[in-house]
Parts: structure tokens; sequence; C-alpha cells
């Protein structure tokens, strides 16, 4: 796979270049084009919203996705909205879209409502999607899809028969327009609101996994992945 944001010597560049489109209009500070943040947040995530026009007007779609070097990869049907107007193949002329991935990671709760915030971490790509047609990198990305989201299932699963895969899609998108956004800390409270009697401080959002519930049907005797039990 070819790294867009590779140097002429092969190197990938410590951070994204910015854009006028990955310049935010508030808040400047917290933007990051940092490549290792971003990729971290990517990689954090199961679900990415996927916005593009359609008939002129917007369309927005929560989706997997998985990410493999410099590339997203995001999970589709062959009768979907955004595989349909991408079309097919390297010339068609693609689906321009702008994909997001949000964490959440505290409730921030000022003295004053103006001020009350969230803690997070996101995402913003911005490029042109392109329906992979290629078989062998067809299933790669279905592996990636797969492993994003539990790392290690797609070799602890049977692989994706001619006809499942030809009824699944798959669009891929470069790394190559891209910014982050995080807010960390505490709540902005004004001086003047600080003898007020209200709390005021942020209430951490954790994310966890349950204990694995196996399938009605599954034999007694197949153990718990190691996969699955490190979670």
């Amino acid at each position: 796979m070819t790294d867009t944001t590779a140097t002429a010597t092969g190197t990938a560049r410590p951070s994204y270049e910015p854009t006028e489109r990955t310049i935010p209009t508030r808040s400047r500070e917290r933007a990051s084009y940092d490549r290792e943040l971003v990729h971290s947040i990517l990689d954090e995530a199961y679900v990415c919203h996927l916005g593009f026009v359609r008939d002129g007007a917007p369309v927005v779609l929560p989706t997997l996705y998985g990410r493999i070097g410099e590339r997203l990869y995001v999970h589709g049907s062959t009768g979907s909205r955004p595989l349909r107007t991408a079309g097919r193949g390297e010339a068609a002329p693609g689906l321009p879209v702008c994909l997001t991935v949000t964490h959440v990671d505290g409730l921030v709760l000022a003295r004053s409502a103006f001020h009350h915030s969230l803690n997070y971490r996101s995402v913003v790509v911005h490029g042109t999607a392109h329906q992979v047609t290629d078989p062998e990198e067809l299933r790669t990305a279905l592996d990636a899809l797969v492993d994003h989201v539990v790392p290690g299932r797609s070799a602890d699963s049977r692989p994706g028969n001619a006809k499942e895969i030809a009824a699944t899609a798959v669009l891929r998108l470069d790394l190559t327009e891209v910014s982050a956004k995080v807010r960390t800390g505490g709540p902005n409270d004004d001086p003047e609101d600080a003898g007020l009697p209200h709390w005021s401080g942020v209430i951490p959002v954790r994310h966890g996994y349950g204990t694995p519930v196996p399938a009605a049907d599954l034999d007694p005797a197949i153990a718990l992945p190691d996969y699955l039990a490190a979670l």
C-alpha cells in the first residue's frame, strides 16, 4: 500500500499538513495534526460517521471501519447509497466525503450553563472515497474491519465465501487531509462565578467490556480464546 503522506525519502512525516478545511474556525488551540495522535484516536473507536451529498442533500451514515497504514476502509453493502454514488473501478470519479470519529472522555460541568462542555478526542478526514474492487485488497480490507473491532478475530472465524464477498462492499479513503481535536481539563468558570453554590468539575466517561456471553448453541468444549479474555 502506498503511503500518500510519505516524504521523498520514503519516511512518513510526523504530522499531516493543515489545509483550509482542516483548520478549525473555533478553539484552534485544540487542533492537532500529529500522525500518532490521529492514528490512536482512529484505532480506539469502532464506528465512524460518513458524510456525503446525494441528490443535493447531505447524508451522514454510521458505519464500521478499519485502518491499514494511511488508509481507512469503510464497510458497506453493495446496494448502499455511498457505494452506488462512488462507482466502481479506479476510473470512477469516487465520492467526496467527510468522515468523523469521536470519543467522549468526560462530562465537564461548570457553575454556569454556558460553560458546560465535554472532554473529547475527535478526528475529521476529508477526501474522495473509492470502492475497493481488487479481490486481494478487498479480502485484506475485510480482515482489517473484523480485526479493528476485536484484534485477532479474523484468523479465528470463517472467511467470507464468494456469495458473502459479492454482497459486501468497501470504500477506501486515504488519510491525507486530516485533523484531530482534543479537549482536556476542568471547567472554564468565569472568576465572578467562583462563589456560586453549584458543584463544578468533571465526570469521567470510561469504556469497558463485560464478561463474554457464549452463544446458546456453542459447544461447551470450546474455550474462550485468549484474545477475548485479554479484553
